[in-house]
């Protein structure tokens, strides 16, 4: 049996990720073609960037975001949330239909008028990290009289 013909590891990595890529770029295709979208600014470059952060979390590379993936997106973005909290978010997303969030939802989302809280986290990610240092050590001990 000859390796020749089964691709492995890395290389097999690589061309799923392609794979996903082309089948998130005509999603995005169709709608810099939606008449719907024409009038929203920089349409071209946000699908870009939307398309990057979702091929980040799409981490079983099914073309979905499954409750499990966006509850590791929400502790990597800083904002922890509980299962009963992510289920909430991908039915706001999804209208209830769906366990998980396709691509074409996402983009609806992040492009709609409605302020989605996972919207919201998406949009000001990383804002408010940058400037507040974070603590170092244990925090300083206090007594009772040093509290306002």
């Amino acid at each position: 049996m000859t390796s020749n013909n089964r691709v492995q590891g890395g290389k097999a990595f690589g061309m799923l990720k392609q794979q996903q890529e082309n089948r998130l770029e005509e999603i995005n295709q169709e709608f810099l073609s939606d008449e719907k979208y024409k009038d929203e600014e920089e349409l071209e470059e946000k699908l870009v960037s939307f398309k990057k952060k979702y091929m980040d979390f799409d981490l079983n590379d099914q073309g979905e975001i499954d409750m499990m993936a966006l509850k590791m997106m929400m502790e990597k973005l800083g904002v922890p949330k509980t299962h009963l909290e992510v289920k909430k978010m991908i039915a706001e997303v999804t209208g209830g239909v769906s366990d998980s969030i396709s691509y074409r939802d996402f983009i609806k989302m992040m492009l709609g008028k409605r302020s989605a809280v996972l919207k919201l986290i998406m949009m000001f990610e990383g804002r408010g990290n940058d400037n507040c240092p974070k603590p170092l050590g244990p925090p300083p001990k206090r007594d009772i009289t040093s509290l306002p």
